[in-house]
C-alpha cells in the first residue's frame, strides 16, 4: 500500500506538472497515471488501495466541497436568482432526455437502459469544476455577474437530483416499481442536507468564538463534522432522503456568512490539503477506466456522449434565458457544466455489478464519457475563461 501511495503522488504530481507546463490541465496527467497504473494497464496499484478508493475519493471531494462552501458568498447566488435555481436540475434533465432519445438508435438498448445509462452520463463533475470555479473566483473572472459562484453551487446540487433519479430508474429496470413519493427525495435531500449543514456551521462558529484554538485545529474539527455528516446520509439511506456533501457545503457557507476573516484562514488551509487531495482523487478515477470497455464501445459511444453534451448545453443555455449574461458568458457556463468524472466512475459499473440489462454498455460509456469530457472540459475551461468572462478590477 505504502509503495502504491508513494508512486501515486510521485507519478501523478510530475505527469500533472509536465502537461501543465504544456499549457495543459494538470488533472489529465493525472488520469493518464490512474490509466496506466490501474488494474486494467499496468495493475501497480495495490488491491488494498483499490478496495477503498471509493473512500479515498470521497474524502477529497469532501475536502474541495469544504472550499467551496467557505469561499462561496450566499450575496453572490442571491444576485444571480433564478438562473442558479434552474442550473441544479435543467441541464442534466436535458441530458438524460438526450440519452433516452439517441442511445436507443445507436446501441440498441431499450428506453428504460437509456434511462438509466442518461442518469449516469448526466452528473457533471464537482471534483472538475468546484476546483477551476475556485480559481476563477479568486482570479476574479466572471465573478461580478457571479457566474463561477453559480456554476459551483449548481454542479453540486446537480448530483443529488441525478443520483436519485439512478436509484428509482435502476429498480424500476431490477423489475421493481416507482412511486411518486420515491421523487421527494430530491427536494428532501437537497433541504435537509443544507438545514443540516447551515446548523451544524452555525453550531461550529460559536465554538470558535468561544474557545481559542488553532485554524489546524479548527480545520481537523470541520473534515470530523463533514466526514459525520457523509456517514449520516449512508446511515439514512432509505429511510428519509439526505444529502451529506451539500451538507458539507452549506456548513461551509454559514461559517463564510458568520465568521469571514476565519473563513478566508480557513479556505487557504484546505486549498493546501487539496494539493495531495486532487492528486489522489484524479489518480484513483483514472484507475476506474477500464480501456477494453472504451475500445469495444468504439465511436458511437463518443457520438452518443457528444450528442448528449448538445443537449445538455440547451439545457444550460434554457436556464439562462432573460438573464443578464451575454453570449459569450452563456457559452462559458455551457462549456463550465460539461466535465464528467466522479459519479461515472462511482456508479457507471453498478448496473453490470447488480447484473440488469445492458449493464455493461452502461459501464463502458461511463467509461467513454469521463476520457471525453474531463480533460475536454477542464482544457476548454483553462484555455476560454480570459476570452469569454470579464475580469473584475
Amino acid at each position: 500500500m505504502l509503495f502504491s501511495l508513494a508512486i501515486i503522488f510521485l507519478e501523478g504530481s510530475v505527469l500533472g506538472n509536465v502537461l501543465e507546463r504544456f499549457k495543459l490541465p494538470r488533472l489529465i496527467g493525472m488520469l493518464l497515471t490512474g490509466v496506466l497504473m490501474g488494474p486494467y494497464v499496468g495493475n501497480i496499484i495495490d488491491p488494498s488501495i483499490l478496495d477503498i478508493s471509493a473512500d479515498l475519493r470521497q474524502i477529497a471531494l469532501i475536502i474541495i466541497l469544504t472550499r467551496a462552501g467557505l469561499s462561496l458568498d450566499i450575496k453572490d447566488l442571491k444576485k444571480v436568482g433564478r438562473p442558479a435555481l434552474l442550473m441544479c436540475f435543467v441541464p442534466a434533465t436535458f441530458e438524460i432526455i438526450g440519452v433516452m432519445v439517441l442511445a436507443p438508435k445507436l446501441l440498441g438498448i431499450s428506453l428504460l437502459q437509456a434511462a438509466v445509462l442518461g442518469t449516469v452520463v448526466a452528473a457533471v463533475s464537482p471534483a472538475v469544476v468546484v476546483p477551476k470555479m475556485l480559481g476563477l473566483m479568486e482570479a476574479g473572472y466572471g465573478t461580478k455577474k457571479g457566474i463561477p459562484q453559480m456554476v459551483l453551487a449548481g454542479a453540486s446540487v446537480d448530483d443529488v437530483f441525478v443520483i436519485v433519479l439512478f436509484t428509482a430508474f435502476t429498480g424500476l429496470l431490477a423489475g421493481g416499481s416507482v412511486h411518486a413519493t420515491d421523487f421527494l427525495t430530491i427536494p428532501v435531500s437537497i433541504v435537509l442536507g443544507i438545514i443540516v449543514g447551515v446548523v451544524t456551521g452555525y453550531v461550529l462558529t460559536k465554538v470558535f468564538t468561544h474557545f481559542h484554538m488553532r485554524d489546524t485545529t479548527k480545520v481537523g474539527i470541520i473534515l470530523s463534522v463533514a466526514f459525520l455528516m457523509v456517514s449520516m446520509e449512508k446511515a439514512l439511506a432509505g429511510i428519509v432522503g439526505f444529502s451529506g456533501l451539500l451538507g458539507v457545503m452549506a456548513m461551509g457557507v454559514l461559517i463564510q456568512q458568520q465568521k469571514s476573516e476565519v473563513a478566508v484562514r480557513l479556505s487557504n488551509k484546505f486549498s493546501k490539503l487539496w494539493v495531495g487531495a486532487e492528486v489522489l482523487l484524479f489518480v484513483l478515477v483514472g484507475a476506474t477506466v477500464n480501456i477494453d470497455y472504451a475500445a469495444k464501445a468504439g465511436l458511437v459511444a463518443v457520438v452518443l456522449v457528444l450528442g448528449a453534451l448538445v443537449f445538455r448545453m440547451a439545457g444550460v443555455f434554457t436556464s439562462l434565458l432573460n438573464t443578464q449574461l451575454s453570449p459569450k458568458e452563456k457559452v462559458f457556463t455551457a462549456i463550465a457544466y460539461m466535465p464528467k468524472a466522479t459519479v461515472q466512475a462511482a456508479i457507471g459499473g453498478l448496473p453490470l455489478a447488480m447484473g440488469l440489462p445492458g449493464g455493461e454498455i452502461i459501464l463502458t460509456v461511463a467509461v467513454v464519457a469521463i476520457m471525453v469530457t474531463a480533460p475536454i472540459g477542464a482544457l476548454l475551461i483553462d484555455n476560454s475563461h480570459k476570452r469569454l468572462l470579464t475580469k473584475s478590477v
